[in-house]
């Protein structure tokens, strides 16, 4: 089988990985746009829910993608200048350029070949591949130009944000709340690495205008956000690798495939990163991509049609959950009155697929915490 896969990242080089080894005489090729090691950005999260799947997929692999992640086991929310801790909250962080150079060594390694600055935005361009598999991210050129097949949707969301890193260390996952005399600023930010952290800068659009960071240059955001988070980056600078203000894109799609076509990745079907599922969600869809082409080597369409039967029920789910996380911080200036407990607590249930029992369960000392302050709370569960 001839495959060409459309895009470097994470859903386009594990699915090569994957196929590759399970069959070594098919011709898998990338096309990466990019030059190797060209990405940008800072760290990203993995929760042990999200990395369990990757182990039970290929152990050998996942113990190398997992090597140089930085662990911990509990979050925190900032808010009025205090912390709240949330406990049993698992997460893995590492540098976004640390996972890919993982990924394209095990690649070259499995001997998948990847042609870097090679920019491919029609499958017509490789007329000789049996399978066309478009990872060209959130952006995805193949989706705009076969818009009228996949019938693709977009719910364009209100925040803005700005991705930065630091050395100032976060080992816990930390979200940041700061009311300033303009509005709200968020940061989420986490260490991923011995040296650095994301630092993630949220505001409504509102909020960014009368600041005046609508026209401000990228080093004069910058300088603004580390003015804002000062207390918390504590003397440390904010790093920028452009790091422009961006809006959060939900991307879905009516059709997943189309002919010797599928979408995967973030051409596929997008999450907010406040969920710190994108990548886990994009992984996952390479592994019941590959499981499905496995299953129907002979009938490429049976096995797309397997591959979106698989998948659909999760990322409606998930993209359901994205929205309404998304909803929660795009409200947020109305929950900044609650005390911190309250307002984590009110966090935690953010998308309705966590219950007061749930968090119980999971953390005991912060349950006990809320119900101090809502004694409502703990005489309906008795």
């Amino acid at each position: 089988m001839k495959i060409a896969v459309i895009g470097g990242g994470p859903a386009g080089l594990y699915f090569s990985l994957l196929m590759k080894q399970r069959h070594p005489e098919d011709e898998i090729i990338v096309h990466e746009r990019n030059a190797a090691h060209a990405t940008y950005g800072w760290g990203v999260v993995f929760s042990d829910i999200a990395l369990a799947f990757l182990k039970e997929a290929d152990e050998a692999f996942f113990r190398k993608f997992t090597a140089h992640h930085t662990r911990c086991d509990y979050m925190e929310i900032v808010h009025q200048g205090v912390p709240v801790r949330l406990s049993n909250n698992h997460f893995s962080r590492t540098s976004r350029i640390d996972m890919l150079r993982v990924l394209q060594e095990a690649c070259a390694e499995a001997g998948v070949e990847v042609r870097y600055n090679s920019h491919i935005t029609d499958p017509a361009q490789l007329p000789d591949a049996d399978v066309v598999i478009a990872a060209d991210g959130v952006n995805s050129e193949v989706r705009t130009r076969m818009a009228e097949h996949f019938a693709p949707s977009f719910d364009e969301r209100r925040n803005k944000f700005a991705w930065y890193g630091t050395s100032q260390l976060f080992h816990p996952v930390s979200l940041i709340f700061r009311q300033t005399p303009h509005g709200v600023f968020m940061a989420h930010a986490y260490q991923y690495s011995p040296g650095h952290s994301t630092f993630l800068v949220e505001v409504d659009p509102e909020t960014w205008q009368r600041c005046g960071l609508d026209t401000a240059t990228e080093d004069e955001s910058r300088a603004f956000c580390e003015q804002i988070f000062a207390d918390d980056l504590g003397g440390h600078a904010l790093l920028t690798n452009r790091s422009n203000w961006f809006q959060a894109r939900v991307v879905s799609n009516a059709r997943w495939s189309h002919g010797n076509v599928v979408l995967l990745g973030d051409a596929l079907r997008s999450v907010h990163f406040s969920l710190g599922s994108g990548t886990r969600m994009a992984m996952q869809d390479a592994i019941a991509l590959f499981e499905a082409l496995c299953a129907n080597r002979n009938d490429v369409p049976a096995a797309f049609a397997a591959f979106e039967e698989s998948r659909r029920g999760a990322s409606d789910r998930f993209q359901d959950a994205a929205r309404r996380s998304l909803d929660w911080y795009e409200s947020v200036d109305k929950r900044m009155q609650l005390d911190p407990v309250s307002f984590a607590y009110d966090y935690m249930l953010r998308t309705g697929r966590v219950s007061h029992e749930d968090l119980r369960q999971r953390d005991p000392a912060f349950i006990a915490q809320v119900e101090a302050v809502k004694p409502s709370l703990r005489e309906h569960a008795a």
